[in-house]
């Protein structure tokens, strides 16, 4: 089951506010008057007494969350070599603008995603046709096109901005007609205790420099994973995504371009389902069997 903390968060703070609210609205004043009368110091019940200490808590805790910066654990490889699994992250959260809690309406606009930019984003779901009419679908197959969407945050790194011509044929990128520039690197070398290492090391993956262009001219340089012999991903354009990104979308990959279910399968991602930027990495966690806690990634800004 996939929790939306937020909304958790939300929730609680408007519980412990109204309890705490009602109660000095309506009980407090009768109260106070009655334990002044028999000489004792005022009590509150044990609910408004949680709620009263535990307000301030939450709600400091839900602004931070919401506005500032929200932490995230990496599930997935595939963001590798960039982002771990067991990486906890920090992500921007007003870095696009601000946006209420739990339900992600923007109402004041900072900034957009630039190319190159690792985002987080609420899963948009797959694309699927009912009577003529796209649906966005929780079944990749579409076999049942009115499957729900998980509620999941997502981590991919932004390639196509709205307007981009895009073009993914095996190992190639194309940005407006550009050719991607990207240098090996050599062989992908990890922890072969660890299951998504294993897998890249079992499949010969090698890593690359990839040098992305931004729209001011500037190049991000990262590294991306490649190990054909696992897996051949949609090409771009394909029946999903068309080779012009759609006015108010993003098309985002994972950095492990071989092994990542990003926009190449489920088409746009947008813009109302950004979460932020994702920026820096306060722990690595590698488990038991890997070394516990992988002290050289503590702090490394994500790019």
């Amino acid at each position: 089951m996939d929790f939306d903390f937020s909304a958790i968060l939300l929730g609680l703070t408007v519980l412990f506010g109204v309890v705490w609210g009602l109660d000095r609205l309506l009980f407090y004043k009768k109260r106070k008057a009655k334990a002044d009368a028999a000489g004792q110091d005022v009590q509150d019940p044990v609910p408004v007494d949680w709620a009263r200490s535990l307000f301030p808590v939450v709600l400091v805790v839900l602004l931070l969350r919401s506005f500032v910066a929200e932490p995230f654990r990496i599930p997935s490889g595939s963001m590798m070599p960039t982002l771990d699994v067991g990486d906890f992250i920090l992500v921007n959260k007003f870095a696009y603008g601000l946006r209420m809690p739990a339900f992600n309406n923007k109402f004041v606009s900072l900034g957009e995603p630039k190319r190159g930019d690792v985002v987080v984003f609420r899963f948009p779901g797959y694309l699927c046709e009912v009577d003529g009419k796209t649906v966005r679908s929780g079944d990749q197959s579409c076999a049942d096109p009115q499957a729900p969407v998980q509620g999941q945050n997502w981590i991919k790194r932004v390639i196509g901005l709205p307007g981009d011509h895009i073009e993914m044929h095996g190992d190639q990128l194309l940005i407006n007609g550009q050719p991607i520039a990207a240098d090996e690197v050599g062989p992908y070398v990890g922890n072969p205790k660890r299951d998504e290492s294993r897998l890249m090391l079992e499949m010969g993956a090698t890593v690359w420099n990839e040098h992305l262009p931004r729209e001011d001219g500037s190049v991000i340089n990262h590294l991306t994973a490649r190990m054909p012999a696992y897996n051949r991903p949609p090409p771009i354009p394909n029946e999903r995504v068309p080779s012009v990104v759609p006015q108010g979308c993003y098309l985002v990959m994972g950095d492990n371009r071989y092994n990542s279910t990003d926009s190449r399968w489920w088409g746009c991602m947008p813009e109302q389902n950004l979460a932020g930027k994702a920026f820096l990495i306060w722990l690595s966690w590698k488990g038991t069997d890997a070394g516990w806690v992988d002290f050289s990634r503590i702090g490394r800004l994500i790019h």
